[in-house]
C-alpha cells in the first residue's frame, strides 16, 4: 500500500460497530458527568434513556427537524438503539460502576474520544450529502444541515437538559459555543465548499486531514485538561477587528454613570428637601 492510499482507505472506514460504539459510549460517559444526571437515572429511567438517546443522535433529530422530516426516524434504526440502549444501561447501572470506570481509565478514555471524532467528520458529510439531496447546490442549507448533524447533541442540550428537568437558557450553545461545535461548523463549511468544487481538494484527503486535526486537538485538549479552544486567538482577533466597534465607547459610559450619579443626586436633593418639610410641620404643630 502507497503512502497516497492512505486518505482513500481511511474515508471508507465502516463507522458500525467499532465506531458508533465509541461514539455511544463517550456520549452516555458526558451525560453522566451532568450534575444531576445520576440522581435522574434513579427517579426517572425513563427520562435519563431519552435524555442518553438525545445525547447519542442528537444530529440526526435536529437535521430531520430542518429539512421537514420525522424526528423520530433515527428509532427506525433497531441495531443502533439497542447498541446505545446497552451502553446507556451498563454505564448508568451496572454494580459499583465497574463499566463507567472502566471506560474512564484515562488511555481508554482517549481511544474513545479519538474515536468519536472520527464520526464526527462521518456526520458532517453524510448531513451535507442529505441537505444537497432536498435542495440542490443551497449551500446555506448544506452547512447548517452538516452542522446539526454533527453537533446536534450541542446544539440541542436545552431540549435535552429541560427532559432532566433543568432550564438553563443561559447555556445556549449560540450563546456560549463550545469549542465541539465550534469546529464542527468549521468543518461544515469546508465541506460545503469541496461539495460545490470551490475548494480544490479531494473529499477523502480533506476527511483524513480535517478528522486528523479533531483526534489531535481533542486528545491533546483531555491531556491538558482544558476546555479552552485552539481559535481562542483568533476569535479574539476577528472579533476585535470586525465587532469592536459595536462595544460601548467609554465616552458614552462615563456619561450613563455621570447622569446615574446625577440622578441619585437629585434624589438625594429631594429626599432631603422632603425631610426638612416635615421637620418644619411639626415644629409649627409644637409651638
Amino acid at each position: 500500500m502507497e503512502l497516497w492510499q492512505v486518505p482513500l482507505l481511511f474515508s471508507r472506514l465502516p463507522m458500525f460497530p467499532f465506531f458508533d460504539l465509541a461514539h455511544y459510549v463517550a456520549s452516555v460517559m458526558a451525560l453522566k458527568e451532568q450534575r444531576g444526571a445520576v440522581e435522574v437515572s434513579v427517579r426517572s429511567p425513563i427520562a435519563c434513556w431519552f435524555s442518553a438517546m438525545l445525547y447519542c443522535f442528537g444530529g440526526s433529530v435536529l437535521s430531520s427537524l430542518m429539512l421537514a422530516e420525522p424526528p423520530v426516524a433515527f428509532l427506525a434504526k433497531g441495531t443502533n438503539i439497542l447498541l446505545a440502549s446497552s451502553v446507556w444501561y451498563l454505564v448508568f447501572y451496572c454494580p459499583q460502576d465497574m463499566v463507567y470506570r472502566c471506560f474512564a481509565f484515562l488511555p481508554l478514555r482517549l481511544l474513545i474520544a479519538g474515536m468519536k471524532e472520527v464520526t464526527r467528520t462521518w456526520k458532517i458529510t453524510a448531513g451535507i450529502a442529505h441537505a444537497d439531496s432536498h435542495f440542490k447546490d443551497a449551500w446555506l442549507v448544506m452547512v447548517a444541515v452538516g452542522w446539526a448533524r454533527g453537533a446536534g447533541s450541542g446544539l440541542i442540550s436545552n431540549f435535552e437538559q429541560l427532559v432532566r428537568g433543568v432550564w438553563k437558557p443561559e447555556n445556549n450553545e449560540l450563546l456560549k459555543m463550545s469549542y465541539p461545535v465550534k469546529v464542527t461548523l468549521i468543518g461544515a463549511v469546508l465541506f460545503t465548499l469541496q461539495h460545490s468544487q470551490y475548494l480544490p481538494i479531494a473529499k477523502h484527503n480533506l476527511v483524513f486531514f480535517y478528522t486528523i486535526f479533531l483526534v489531535i486537538s481533542k486528545v491533546t485538549m483531555m491531556l491538558m485538561r482544558s476546555a479552552t479552544s485552539p481559535f481562542a486567538p483568533l476569535e479574539a482577533a476577528l472579533g476585535h477587528m470586525f465587532f469592536g466597534l459595536q462595544k460601548m465607547p467609554s465616552k458614552v459610559k462615563g456619561e450613563n454613570a455621570a447622569s446615574s450619579s446625577n440622578g441619585s443626586s437629585v434624589c438625594d436633593r429631594t429626599s432631603e428637601q422632603h425631610r426638612d418639610s416635615v421637620k418644619k410641620r411639626q415644629a409649627k404643630k409644637t409651638e
